[in-house]
C-alpha cells in the first residue's frame, strides 16, 4: 500500500509541476537522498560552545564514496551580526561558513543552508553566550540577514538550497506566513530561480502543514522534522523540562503506527500541494537504550522509504550522532542502523 502511494507522489509530480512545484525541485529533493545535519555547531552561541568543532574528518565522511548524499548546515547568523537592524554579518564567520559550503560542494553533496536557533524571533529565552537585541529589529534583522547571505551564495551551486527558517514557533507562529514571504522576497531579489526550503510552525511539525499558506512560487521544497514518539526519542535530554525518563522501547505496533502518520501527513500535503517534501531532522537521542535506538532507527527509515521521503538525520557527532570526533571512527550500531541493510529488526 505505501510502495503504492509513493509511486502515486512521484507520478503527480510532473504533473502538478507546472501550477506549483518545479521539475527541479522534485528532482533536488530526490538528490537528497540520505543525509545528515552538521547540527550543535554552527547553531549553537559560538562555534566549540557545544563541544564541537568543524574538523577535516567531518568532510571526508560525506558525499563522494559515502553513502551520506546530502548535509543540512544550521547556523545562528543571529548571534555573528550587528544588533542593530542592518545586521552586518561578521566578515570572519562569513568567510568561516563559505569555506565549508564550498568543501561540501566539492564533496559532491546537496547541502541546505539556513538559518537557526534566532531565540528572539520565536520568543524564547536566550541561550547562554547568545546576545540580545532590541525587539523592535529583530525581524528586520531576520531579513537583513538574508539579504547578506543570499547575495554572498547567488554564484553557488545550484546545490546549495537556502532554509528559511528552522523550526518556527512561539510568538512567530502567527507571523511566520507574511515573515516567510518577506524572507523569500528578500532571497529572489538575487537568487531568481534558487530552490529554498519552507516548513511549517510549530517546530516543523506535520501537523501544522494545514496552517502553512506557500507563495506562488514553483521553486520550493517544503520541509518537516519527525520526533515522535517523541517520549522515546527524546528520554533522558537534558534540555527538555520535564526530563522523560529513561528506559522506554521502541518499536511496537502503537508506536510505529503513529510513527508512520506523521510521515503520511507529509505525504498527503506533497500531494495535495504539488511541491516535494523531505525529513530534515529526527533521530534517537543517546540515552535511549541501545538496542531500542537502534530499531527505531531502521523502522523510521524504512517507513520513508516506504513513502518515498528523503531525509536528513539530526545529527553527526553529539547526542544523536553516529559518529565519535575523538576516536575518529562510526559508532558503528548506530552507523549500520542508518546505512546498513533497511530492514527494521524483530522486537
Amino acid at each position: 500500500m505505501h510502495e503504492l502511494l509513493a509511486a502515486l507522489v512521484f507520478t503527480l509530480a510532473p504533473l502538478t509541476a507546472l501550477a506549483q512545484g518545479s521539475q527541479a525541485a522534485h528532482e533536488m529533493a530526490r538528490a537528497i537522498g540520505q543525509g545528515v545535519n552538521f547540527g550543535n555547531i554552527f547553531d549553537a552561541p559560538q562555534e566549540g560552545a557545544w563541544g564541537l568543532r568543524l574538523t577535516d574528518d567531518y568532510f571526508e565522511r560525506v558525499g563522494d564514496g559515502t553513502p551520506i548524499r546530502s548535509v543540512r548546515l544550521p547556523v545562528r547568523w543571529s548571534n555573528h551580526a550587528s544588533t542593530d537592524s542592518a545586521a552586518r554579518i561578521d566578515p570572519a564567520f562569513i568567510t568561516r561558513i563559505t569555506g565549508v559550503v564550498d568543501r561540501l560542494l566539492a564533496r559532491g553533496v546537496v547541502v541546505i543552508l539556513n538559518l537557526h536557533h534566532y531565540r528572539q524571533l520565536d520568543g524564547d529565552p536566550l541561550d547562554p553566550g547568545e546576545t540580545r537585541v532590541d525587539d523592535a529589529v529583530v525581524e528586520q534583522r531576520f531579513l537583513s540577514i538574508w539579504r547578506q547571505v543570499a547575495q554572498h551564495f547567488a554564484q553557488r551551486s545550484p546545490r546549495l538550497l537556502f532554509e528559511v527558517y528552522n523550526e518556527p514557533h512561539g510568538r512567530l507562529t502567527a507571523r511566520w506566513n507574511d515573515l516567510l514571504r518577506e524572507a523569500l522576497g528578500v532571497i529572489r531579489a538575487s537568487n531568481p530561480t534558487r530552490l529554498v526550503v519552507i516548513g511549517p510552525t510549530h517546530w516543523n511539525a506535520a501537523t501544522a502543514l494545514p496552517e502553512l499558506q506557500l507563495p506562488p512560487d514553483p521553486h520550493l521544497i517544503l520541509t518537516v522534522h519527525h520526533y515522535e514518539p517523541f517520549e522515546f526519542t527524546h528520554q533522558g535530554a537534558e534540555w527538555v523540562e520535564p526530563r522523560k525518563p529513561t528506559g522506554l522501547d521502541c518499536c511496537d505496533a502503537t508506536q510505529r503506527a503513529h510513527m508512520a502518520r506523521m510521515l503520511d501527513l507529509a505525504v498527503q500535503d506533497q500531494v495535495r500541494r504539488g511541491y516535494p517534501f523531505f525529513v530534515g531532522e529526527w533521530g534517537a537521542y543517546s540515552k535511549a537504550p541501545p538496542a531500542a535506538r537502534q530499531r527505531y532507527t531502521r523502522t523510521m527509515r524504512e517507513l520513508m522509504k516506504e513513502r518515498g521521503l528523503p531525509w536528513l538525520y539530526w545529527e553527526f557527532a553529539a547526542g544523536f550522532g553516529f559518529y565519535d570526533p575523538e576516536r575518529r571512527q562510526w559508532r558503528e550500531p548506530l552507523y549500520r542502523a542508518l546505512f546498513g541493510p533497511d530492514t527494521a529488526q524483530p522486537r
